[in-house]
């Protein structure tokens, strides 16, 4: 419940969360960035490596291809109805919204010129920039921004993203360019709500959305435009000379689908990408040398993003609080922060980032404590009654499979640590990896699965209805466990009407107890985020949205120009 990898695309990071294919990784966002600056990361602090600084010119070169590894195929590349990383990595260069975040996460205008919030947060005014266009020529209008409001709220469209849009209670169009958005009362979400994707009326009106070319051959108006798409293989983009803001630099990207971090890596070295996230084991001990050190430029930051064990509520064996608290006690996060990330991760004990201001600091993670596992699981009924060594309960043994997204060493890793520790419980684990496309269609989406080692994104707003609400927890939601709490419900809904910053920390705080309590999911950590980019390119820079909020602004001196976007 997992875009400018892996960490905020505005789309997915404001409005939800979305699930992760990678597990650390290169972050995603759509953030304003200077298409004149020229600041060359070897300059960050926090940056290791790069080309020698006499061999850059002053000013920026178009040309060249940016080379991008995707550990899944995307979904679909319609941005509302996706709810993937790898769709979102893709669709996060195609389209254009109302708003977005800049790198110091600040809301600022983006396809609107600019934007009114008025009667007390009842009614967004908003006047579009004039001149934008599809990249079919078309001009974006109010009519497109209308056209994408009806389509998400429409209950045949396939979207797990619906709530917000449902709240308007009118959309007045005032003329070609404004529009005011209406709401019955104030919504804490409704400008960042603005920060979705628009979609192209004169393209998608009357289209079956759940069968329609255009999920694969999208219409966008982007500073990228869909160029080649080889399934299983390969998407390649190529920039949009119509982009409002201007051409990118870059002729475009080449998004290579490679479901193994291992074969990644190499891909990397051989220097055939040049970004990707790494592993801390990477991190630290692969990527040293004068090789490395003068080839790429490596990133470290914490990510947006957190880690988890879900467990699957439509299973008996996991109904009883009991049994979860047990497991959270049973399970050495320590140990996963060590041995998985080596240290490269901070432990949370919620769905927030540690350090930010809804995150509930009166919460500690739970100590791995053996003793009082094995006894709340007596507790709850479960024993070895036959000496086997196997807890069981009504003569079944406690025993179930763990399932992870296939090529994802970081997951496979710690699913193999919780399978370590709760044998010494008495608990069978299983584990299965999948197909990240198979993983989301045939398992997550139709809860076909007993427990997960996922990753979701942290938003920037603290509402986390679309994944714990339990209207949410239905086939194709983002609560795909299947969890079902009245008074979570009750506070994920109140969260969202109030405005006031100190009101939302007090419902969130106690939504943060009750997820403490109940342990849907084991939370296990946040970890450090650790690009790593060839070093040929110019203009990346560390900010608070990572470093790719100006990705369309990325470029390569012509003499280092490696890779060319094929007419």
């Amino acid at each position: 419940m997992a875009a400018r990898s892996l960490a905020i695309r505005v789309f997915v990071v404001l409005i939800s969360c979305f699930l992760c294919a990678c597990g650390s990784g290169a972050e995603q966002d759509k953030s304003a960035s200077s298409a004149s600056g020229s600041q060359s990361a070897q300059t960050e602090s926090d940056a290791q490596g790069g080309q020698a600084s006499a061999q850059i010119p002053s000013s920026p070169e178009q040309g060249g291809m940016l080379v991008r590894g995707l550990i899944g195929e995307p979904s679909n590349l319609l941005s509302p109805l996706a709810s993937d990383s790898a769709s979102m990595e893709v669709t996060s260069m195609l389209y254009v919204s109302l708003v977005r975040y800049n790198k110091d996460i600040e809301l600022e205008p983006y396809a609107a010129k600019s934007y009114e919030v008025l009667d007390g947060g009842k009614r967004l005014r908003f006047v579009l920039r004039q001149g934008i266009l599809w990249q079919d020529g078309q001009e974006l209008t109010a009519d497109d921004v209308e056209f994408t409001w009806r389509m998400m709220v429409d209950p045949k469209t396939p979207t797990a993203y619906s709530e917000n849009y449902k709240r308007v209670k009118e959309f007045r169009k005032i003329d070609r360019y404004t529009f005011e958005i209406v709401y019955d009362k104030p919504f804490a979400k409704a400008l960042v709500s603005w920060a979705m994707d628009i979609m192209p009326k004169h393209i998608l009106q009357g289209e079956n959305l759940m069968n329609t070319r255009y999920s694969r051959n999208p219409v966008g108006a982007g500073p990228f435009v869909l160029k080649e798409w080889k399934a299983g293989q390969s998407l390649v983009l190529a920039a949009n000379p119509q982009y409002f803001l201007g051409r990118p630099h870059l002729d475009g990207i080449a998004f290579k689908i490679i479901p193994d971090s291992a074969a990644m890596f190499l891909e990397l070295e051989s220097q055939n990408l040049d970004y990707m996230g790494l592993s801390p084991q990477q991190y630290l001990f692969q990527t040293k040398g004068p090789s490395w050190e003068q080839n790429f430029k490596k990133f470290k930051y914490l990510s947006f993003g957190y880690n988890f064990v879900g467990w699957n509520f439509k299973k008996k064996l996991f109904q009883d609080k009991r049994v979860r608290q047990a497991l959270a006690y049973g399970v050495n996060t320590d140990a996963v922060i060590k041995g998985v990330y080596m240290g490269f991760a901070e432990p949370t004990v919620g769905p927030y980032k540690p350090g930010t201001w809804v995150y509930n600091t009166k919460l500690k993670p739970y100590p791995y404590d053996v003793a009082k596992a094995k006894a709340l699981l007596a507790e709850a009924g479960w024993t070895d009654s036959d000496g086997d060594g196997v807890l069981d309960k009504d003569g079944k043994p406690f025993s179930f499979t763990i399932l992870t997204n296939q090529g994802n060493e970081q997951r496979i890793k710690i699913a193999t640590i919780v399978q370590a520790n709760l044998k010494d419980l008495g608990i069978v684990v299983k584990m299965r990896t999948v197909e990240w496309a198979a993983f989301l269609k045939q398992f997550l989406d139709t809860a076909n699965f007993d427990a997960v080692v996922m990753g979701w994104t942290i938003p920037q707003d603290p509402d986390i209805y679309n994944v714990w609400h339990s209207s949410k927890a239905v086939a194709g939601g983002l609560n795909f466990i299947r969890y079902s709490n009245p008074q979570l419900d009750e506070l994920v809904a109140k969260g969202r009407d109030l405005m006031d910053q100190a009101e939302r920390k007090a419902v969130y705080d106690r939504a943060q107890e009750i997820l403490y309590e109940e342990q849907p999911y084991l939370f296990l950590c946040v970890p450090q985020a650790l690009p790593v980019v060839s070093s040929r390119f110019q203009n990346v820079s560390t900010a608070p949205a990572g470093i790719s909020h100006n990705l369309e602004w990325w470029w390569v001196p012509k003499m280092m120009q490696r890779h060319t976007l094929e007419p």
